[in-house]
């Protein structure tokens, strides 16, 4: 007997789905709102959720992330009678496994659930013990890096060819290294090749090597970075420079292992897995011409994308605790301590270089503050409380009016016409309202603020920051 969750505002969707399912014999649990079915999700895990999408308190296509993410996430079945030109594109690109139109028959609304459940049970009964995975320098336990984990493990059974895409500074080659040292060649070389630094002229000879004589100054044979990956892992860095002119030549390697050193007569092979990384749009870039669709194809056997650091915000306390011990003990300095002002200017950065920037800046006020035992907002370097302080727009008090969302009689007149507008604006508008009167009812205070929003403390930030709302300072 499985699991099922339905969320869903209609009452009569809720009981058929009930009464269907559960004459499958199927345990149902049904929630009228996201809010009560994300809380469900919460308690206790289920096999398959039925989502609808326009529910009172949300979009389900929008949800369908945070519920993916989680631990043991449950299959979804988008079941919606809304109709969105691009419904089911965002509903598969965001991880659902099905979606299906109201009305629909009973074929076509339990066959899903069947195949959902049957892939489940295939799944976990498979899935090999877990085993601790060496993540050295992967800091975080945030469900997006859970996520991503969960992939580096896949990818370290099989010799799978694995991309990595991920904005600069996310980390992108401490993944590929984890990749390698939780596979069977974690005995064998991990090559590095930056692809940002090889020059036309130059990337046969670094790739594939040269025979003596080959050119001038080419006075002994000389092996290249992918026979020095033999038996290993060859990681290709900044894949997306690779000069379009040698991609061809590259695509026959992975696909042949095999390659002839510039000059040489016979060709040479090399056992090696590949794993590459890049921080642009490599599908952009095929659509300009400038990479190979092919070698795309062969690059994303399996896909990674890290993300970026202001989406797991969660992870920064940790981080900030991990590199300022490791940087106290680097520069034989006592263990600093944090007033929470600071981890909160922490948490409430956007981080445009992302976890290497966060290292580099625990780096930067450690060696600052050696003798120092705790740690303050002003420790941190003008530059970054300017960007901090420039998100915290100045504005005057909020008003009754501000958050007025209905149609008012004017003096001695009628009541004025509720304009329609495209319901992003109109939902943008009505946080942007919520978020000015929260922090007035909260003068300025965000721990207060979360208590009166039942908003967690980074979420609050993150929205602050979309609508340029200020905070006490």
């Amino acid at each position: 007997m499985a699991k099922i969750l339905v969320i869903d505002d209609d009452t009569h969707i809720r009981e058929v789905c009930k009464l269907v399912i559960e004459g499958m014999g199927h345990e149902v649990t049904a929630m009228p709102n996201l809010a009560k079915g994300l809380d469900a999700l919460d308690r206790e895990f289920y096999d398959v959720l039925y989502l609808d999408v326009d529910l009172p308190d949300g979009n389900g296509l929008i949800a369908i992330p945070k519920i993916t993410e989680r631990e043991r996430a449950p299959e979804v079945i988008i079941f919606t009678g809304a109709s969105y030109p691009n419904g089911a594109e965002l509903a598969i690109k965001n991880g659902a496994w099905d979606y299906i139109e109201k009305p629909a028959t009973a074929e076509s609304m339990t066959l899903p659930l069947i195949r959902a459940l049957q892939y489940r049970k295939e799944k976990f009964a498979h899935r090999p013990p877990t085993v601790a995975l060496k993540r050295e320098g992967i800091i975080g336990g945030s469900p997006r890096v859970a996520s991503c984990l969960d992939l580096v493990a896949q990818a370290a059974n099989s010799d799978a060819n694995t991309l990595i895409t991920g904005e600069t500074g996310t980390g992108k080659e401490l993944f590929a290294r984890a990749i390698h040292d939780n596979s069977e060649r974690a005995d064998g070389p991990f090559v590095v090749v930056d692809c940002s630094s090889l020059t036309e002229t130059l990337i046969e000879s670094v790739l594939f090597g040269h025979a003596k004589g080959a050119f001038t100054g080419a006075e002994k044979k000389q092996e290249g970075l992918i026979k020095q990956a033999d038996k290993g892992t060859l990681f290709l860095d900044e894949v997306g420079e690779l000069p379009f002119s040698q991609q061809k030549a590259f695509l026959r390697v992975l696909q042949e292992h095999r390659f002839r050193p510039v000059g040489a007569k016979e060709e040479e092979t090399s056992d090696f897995r590949l794993v590459a990384a890049t921080n642009k749009d490599l599908e952009a870039l095929v659509a300009a011409g400038e990479f190979r669709n092919d070698l795309l194809f062969r690059l994303r056997t399996m896909h990674i994308n890290i993300p970026a650091l202001r989406l797991r915000g969660e992870d920064i306390r940790g981080l900030a605790i991990h590199y300022m011990n490791a940087f106290c003990t680097k520069y034989k300095v006592p263990l600093k301590g944090f007033s929470p002002e600071f981890l909160d200017s922490l948490e409430e950065y956007d981080w445009p270089g992302n976890v290497r920037e966060l290292v580099n800046l625990m780096e930067n006020i450690i060696v600052r503050a050696q003798y120092e035992p705790t740690l303050y907002p002003k420790h941190l370097p003008p530059e970054i409380r300017i960007r901090i302080m420039s998100g915290r727009v100045k504005d005057t008090p909020a008003t009754v009016q501000d958050v007025e969302m209905l149609p008012v009689a004017e003096a001695g007149g009628a009541a004025q016409e509720l304009v329609l507008t495209p319901f992003d604006e109109y939902k943008k508008d009505v946080e942007h309202r919520y978020f000015k009167l929260l922090m007035q009812t909260a003068g300025g205070d965000i721990h207060r603020a979360c208590e009166l929003s039942e908003l967690g403390k980074q979420s609050l930030y993150r929205y602050l920051r979309i609508h340029g709302i200020p905070t006490r300072t």
